[in-house]
């Protein structure tokens, strides 16, 4: 309504970041994303993970009928405190839904997934992209491919008490 629009403060015009993907093949929808917390839960009660650096990568199968094809991985986020501030913290999700969009097909499908950042800030840069895309692959390969993981007893999605108003 003022005409600022695709204006930073002071004036200039925004100019568009060439490492943030938006929309087409690349999103990053619902169907793709851990929300419930009985979600979480059940995918932290498998208790299967491993680590590298400063991510910790839980993984579940998700439970399906032996006739429906896999389904995508599904991803969610556990970034505490800990790591700093509100600006820290987003920047690691921006970082973590970036590469799990990128590197989607590579990850084995028909899981749910949960990244657990440990300590650090965001690596940043197209190397850093790279590094996280690339540790997310390996970490969900390694616990898929695990005969540990594939003979568990897969725990059931446990139903949320309704929240009191």
């Amino acid at each position: 309504p003022h005409g600022r629009e695709g204006r930073r403060r002071g004036g200039a015009p925004a100019t568009p970041r060439a490492d943030v993907v938006s929309g087409g093949a690349e999103s990053f929808p619902k169907a793709s994303r851990l929300l419930r917390p009985s979600e979480f839960d059940r995918v932290y009660r498998f208790r299967r993970s491993a680590a590298e650096g400063a991510l910790v990568l839980y993984a579940c199968p998700r439970p399906l009928p032996a006739s429906v094809a896999p389904s995508p991985a599904r991803l969610g986020m556990s970034v505490s405190r800990r790591i700093g501030n509100a600006v820290a913290r987003n920047a690691w999700k921006r970082r973590l839904r970036e590469a799990f969009r990128v590197a989607r097909k590579r990850i084995p499908a028909g899981h749910d997934y949960l990244v657990v950042v440990r300590s650090g800030a965001a690596p940043g840069g197209a190397d850093g992209a790279a590094k996280i895309e690339g540790i997310l692959v390996a970490l969900a390969t390694r616990i898929v491919s695990r005969p540990a993981y594939r003979d568990a007893e897969v725990p059931p999605v446990l139903p949320t008490k309704p929240r009191r108003r």
